[in-house]
């Protein structure tokens, strides 16, 4: 527990605003980050941060070191990642936050292909579908899906993402294939809860033609694309489907896809990591690694 270490602790527990959140980034408990803590302001002999039973802020001398030793420290990293890049193995832990079924089917894939290739850097992989908290919860890095809005990440593209429409051969040949959109309105369709208005189905057929919005029913809905996928496969009905969960049924002739002229707006698939400082030489490996190993439009479009 030296200097340099209370340091860095200091700096965690203001950027992040608590000491268990500090402590996870750093990777020791909670009770040794107060510890931590307590020694620097016993060896500065002034009180950094000023403690309440809801929140922690930072005093005026703790306000000051905080800005002068962040930019030391972070000196400190790119000399360091200077030297150890020419000499040594990159090596560290990092700790990742993906989507469930996007990051079990495509991206873990490419981890296991980093963590090979980089055998020194320890990953820890978290599934959520939740926008985590990057800064807070202590994570290097996430994969998201759909329109960035969180002014406080540094978002580079990693491929498209677009839903299919598809239902199952014995389906179709009970209720016959819609040729348009329109015809719908008089299947039955399998609702994935997790788009924007679950129950309108957006298409479009080309830059001259406007969009069309069907509004459709259905008796079955899911909160998960890997169930709204099994349904369709069951045979319950018309499904509207993210590409790269579809893609492998379509392929194996489990399900076929609908409506080959009009398409569905996609979205955007980035990794991003925390604004406001250059991340880690392991976060820009991982970052380029992951950019590398995508392609725009993605692999599962080939299949469709």
């Amino acid at each position: 527990m030296n200097r340099y270490d209370c340091d860095r602790m200091l700096v965690a527990v203001l950027e992040l605003g608590s000491f268990a959140a500090a402590a996870r980034r750093i990777g020791v408990s909670s009770a040794t980050a107060s510890k931590m803590i307590a020694r620097l302001e016993q060896q500065l002999g002034v009180q950094l941060i000023q403690r309440t039973t809801r929140a922690l802020s930072a005093t005026e001398a703790g306000q000051l070191y905080f800005e002068g030793i962040r930019g030391v420290l972070e000196s400190l990293d790119e000399l360091d990642t200077a030297v150890t890049t020419r000499s040594a193995e990159p090596a560290g832990h990092l700790r990742i936050s993906v989507p469930h079924t996007f990051g079990v089917r495509w991206v873990v894939p490419s981890l296991n292909a980093f963590a090979a290739r980089y055998q020194r850097i320890s990953l820890d992989v978290s599934f959520a579908d939740r926008a985590v908290n990057l800064v807070q919860e202590g994570y290097d890095a996430a994969v998201r899906i759909g329109r960035l809005t969180d002014s406080t990440l540094v978002a580079r593209r990693l491929t498209s993402s677009r839903a299919w429409l598809v239902a199952a051969k014995g389906y179709l040949d009970q209720h016959g294939t819609p040729q348009t959109p329109g015809d719908l309105a008089k299947h039955d369709c399998v609702i994935d809860t997790n788009f924007p208005d679950p129950f309108i189905w957006r298409f479009d057929a080309g830059a001259h033609e406007p969009a069309v919005r069907v509004a459709v029913e259905s008796r079955l809905s899911f909160s998960d694309a890997e169930a709204v996928l099994e349904a369709a496969r069951a045979g319950l009905g018309v499904a509207r489907i993210p590409g790269f969960v579809a893609s492998s049924s379509v392929a194996d002739g489990h399900l076929v896809r609908l409506l080959p002229r009009w398409t569905i707006p996609g979205t955007g698939v980035y990794v991003v990591h925390p604004a406001g400082r250059r991340p880690p030489h392991k976060v820009r490996l991982l970052i380029d690694w992951l950019v590398d190993h995508f392609d725009d439009p993605p692999a599962w479009e080939a299949s469709g």
